[in-house]
């Protein structure tokens, strides 16, 4: 099973992980960072397979992928 580690303050809230995701396991966080975006959080843990798209496609380079 793999770990995805999102780093709230660095996420700008784009959404393209979101989107990317073939399993949907990333969604967007109810609150906002510091610097009023509202971040992706990682929610469907159980069903990550490591693919590490959403961390290829982050900008903002938010986003490590542990497997």
């Amino acid at each position: 099973m793999a770990e995805i580690r999102i780093d709230r303050e660095r996420c700008k809230g784009c959404e393209l992980c979101v989107y990317f995701c073939p399993k949907g396991c990333i969604t967007m966080d109810g609150g906002f960072n510091r610097k009023g975006y509202r971040p992706s959080c990682f929610g469907k843990r159980d069903e990550c397979t490591g693919c590490a798209i959403c961390a290829r496609v982050c900008p903002d380079v938010a986003i490590e992928v542990w497997r």
